[in-house]
């Protein structure tokens, strides 16, 4: 049996820090005012990612990048959805023109 990576061990970490004391976690403290704040997070993170990107920013972008993953896995498991779901979209979708892919979601 493989290792879980590092996304997988990241995600464990959040299950369990979910139901934490809010005062001594971050994922706790976000769980506990809710989804919409959840949402902004990942929001101002993915904008803060785009801004690192436009200012060719590397290290900056590296940064952002971790911190916009990080707050999916958050949101992700505030709605109890599993990672491996998401894995298994992208893996159903390999080898898929992106043009494609996008036209077969107007069919379903």
């Amino acid at each position: 049996m493989s290792q879980p990576g590092t996304l997988e061990r990241l995600e464990a970490i959040i299950a369990a820090r979910r139901d934490a004391d809010p005062d001594s976690s971050y994922v706790a403290m976000l769980n506990a005012k809710g989804l919409t704040k959840i949402a902004q997070k990942l929001g101002e993170e993915a904008t803060e990612t785009v801004i690192a990107a436009l200012a060719q920013d590397e290290k900056a972008l590296v940064g952002e990048a971790a911190d916009l993953i990080f707050h999916l896995l958050v949101l992700l498991a505030n709605k109890d959805i599993a990672l491996a779901a998401v894995l298994a979209e992208l893996d159903r979708r390999e080898g898929m023109s992106g043009i494609a892919e996008k036209a077969s979601r107007k069919s379903r």
